[in-house]
């Protein structure tokens, strides 16, 4: 091995290897003299004092820390552990917790049908489930999983909720489209069933924005009509049987003519939210026969 030789005008430099060897040595002394404290007294024992347990205190310090640190990731460990399983049971709580409302809702819905079933038992009805709709927030066309081969024919009424959602236009065969009394083109005639007075019912889109759909033609000489009157289907009407509740006055107006009134129905359905539907299984020139 050839002896390291320090060039003039360069600084001295102790090669890694070297320093690690010195080091190595320095703290197998120590270990010794850590051991044997209790063996060397005077001189000795005073560098043990000065130099071996500030290194004593400073493995233990050391030491403490490590176990501190190794007991924290071990805690955290078993805290992300239960923290995994708690957003597992949440997220299996939040999936019930969603079918039980849904299951509430269907529910709410065929109490009301089975309520309009019993408030309508002269007519034979069946339940359908709407399968599809037209574009828009409202269900003013929609199909239904009922067709020729259930009975359904065109022109049987449609019921929901609490009264007349329209009636049928197109039959398929496991299918039926039904038009609602709020379409643009939809009439049904109509009178106050507290007065018998006669009016048509008109469908309006547009209107129904602000929840409620427009009457006319409505002759109320004795004004007797007020707000809140129950509106529904007249036995004149050649599509719709009668007595089906349409819904309620919400705004009576004089027309020009000082003859008639218009004004605006409250619809005793939801159009903005409908699932299943009651179809009436007889037609009303069906019933006139």
């Amino acid at each position: 091995m050839s002896p390291i030789v320090k060039k003039k005008g360069e600084k001295f430099t102790l090669p890694s290897k070297y320093l690690l060897f010195i080091l190595t040595i320095l703290c197998t002394g120590m270990v010794l003299l850590t051991f044997n404290t209790t063996v060397f007294s005077g001189p000795l024992s005073a560098v043990a004092g000065y130099v071996v347990v500030p290194f004593e205190e400073g493995i233990s310090a050391v030491g403490s820390w490590l176990s501190g640190r190794s007991e924290e990731l071990a805690s955290i460990r078993v805290l992300l552990t239960e923290n995994e399983a708690l957003k597992q049971k949440v997220d299996e709580l939040t999936i019930e917790n969603t079918r039980l409302q849904q299951d509430r809702y269907e529910l709410t819905n065929l109490r009301q049908l089975y309520n309009l079933d019993t408030q309508y038992d002269e007519y034979e009805k069946t339940g359908a489930r709407i399968i599809a709709k037209d574009s828009g927030n409202w269900f003013y066309s929609f199909v239904i999983n009922k067709g020729a081969a259930d009975g359904i024919a065109v022109d049987m009424n449609v019921m929901a909720g609490s009264g007349l959602v329209g009636r049928v236009v197109a039959v398929g065969p496991n299918w039926a489209k039904v038009k609602s009394i709020i379409a643009d083109d939809s009439n049904v005639s109509a009178m106050v069933l507290a007065s018998s007075d006669n009016l048509v019912v008109s469908g309006n889109l547009k209107l129904y924005n602000s929840g409620v759909i427009e009457f006319g033609q409505l002759i109320d000489s004795d004004n007797v009509v007020v707000e809140g009157d129950k509106i529904v289907t007249s036995n004149i009407s050649d599509k719709f049987l009668p007595g089906i509740l349409i819904g309620y006055v919400n705004t009576i107006n004089s027309d020009a003519n000082n003859l008639t009134k218009s004004g605006y129905i409250t619809p005793a359905v939801d159009f903005e939210h409908l699932e299943e539907v009651l179809v009436i299984m007889e037609m009303k020139q069906t019933v006139e026969e």
